[in-house]
């Protein structure tokens, strides 16, 4: 106990201190707790000490940490200097199995006037798929809203993120027909639905790390002060990895087919977002919600 109480204390003293300008420290409140946190601003010298010069080969194995085709930017964010890099072909047949829709006709994401418009687009969707959807948010306030609109004028079941345990949620999703799930971040990775029951995914922005998260900030400042281009260099891959995990929920079998929905179109007006495009398996593209009707009146 006493040990353990100085081990309390020595890092307390260290966040107080905050004297590693290698760390960004923050207080977080969650629920009635008040959390002291502290993170590494580049993990890449940690990586080396604590695994990659402790050992003579590391294989390190993920479906989505390729941007644009290539490992440079993970490479570079964990400091792999000699690594040699293999990209192994899917064994589905995305073109086949997959849509991907992005309608031109909404507003910027950042207008005041997405939120109706983006909402009635979802409803439209989901008449489309009959359901059995995502419905993922970059932001919890963004998924209540739109909750709100939506739920009132679809006739299928919907889930909220938040009314109850993750697992719960996954299990009523999978047993409830024509369910829509709405949620964010946390259903973004690790699940998974195989079959019928999902057939579409919708996403609403392209989901850039929220600038202002203290760890964003601090990384965002590290690439500055070196003279990079923090957009380009760290904020477009991230969101990139982000977008190919949120969309894989839909494709986790050689038999599934659905519809891919991102209703930011800043992905075919920007510069930028062809490296979403390079960075995303080669699925069927259309701007044409017509498409989508006949492609689900196949599913």
């Amino acid at each position: 106990l006493v040990q353990r109480a100085r081990e309390i204390a020595r890092r307390l003293r260290v966040w107080m201190e905050g004297a590693d300008r290698r760390y960004v420290y923050w207080i977080e409140r969650r629920g009635r707790g008040v959390f002291l946190q502290a993170t590494p601003i580049d993990v890449s010298s940690i990586l080396d000490g604590m695994l990659f010069d402790r050992v003579d080969t590391v294989v390190l194995t993920s479906a989505t940490l390729a941007v644009a085709g290539g490992f440079e930017f993970t490479k570079q964010r964990l400091g792999l200097r000699n690594a040699r890099a293999l990209i192994v072909s899917s064994p589905f047949d995305y073109a086949k199995q997959a849509l991907l829709y992005v309608p031109q006709n909404l507003p910027d994401p950042r207008s005041p006037a997405f939120t109706a418009a983006a909402a009635r687009e979802i409803v439209e969707i989901l008449t489309l798929s009959r359901g059995r959807a995502f419905v993922l948010f970059t932001s919890y306030q963004q998924m209540r809203l739109i909750y709100d609109r939506v739920s009132l004028e679809i006739p299928y079941q919907t889930l909220l993120q938040g009314t109850g345990p993750r697992t719960a949620l996954l299990d009523e999703f999978r047993a409830t027909p024509n369910a829509v799930l709405f949620a964010t971040a946390s259903f973004w990775q690790g699940v998974d639905v195989p079959g019928e029951q999902l057939s579409c995914v919708i996403i609403d922005k392209l989901p850039f790390a929220v600038p202002t998260d203290p760890v964003v900030e601090a990384r965002i400042a590290a690439i500055r002060d070196e003279g990079g281009d923090a957009f380009h260099q760290y904020q477009v891959p991230q969101a990139a990895i982000a977008l190919k995990q949120g969309f894989g929920r839909l494709i986790r079998t050689r038999s599934d087919r659905g519809v891919l929905a991102l209703l930011d179109n800043r992905i075919t007006k920007t510069r930028y977002g062809q490296i979403f495009f390079d960075s995303l398996p080669d699925y069927t593209f259309t701007t044409r919600r017509e498409e989508v009707e006949k492609f689900f009146d196949h599913v």
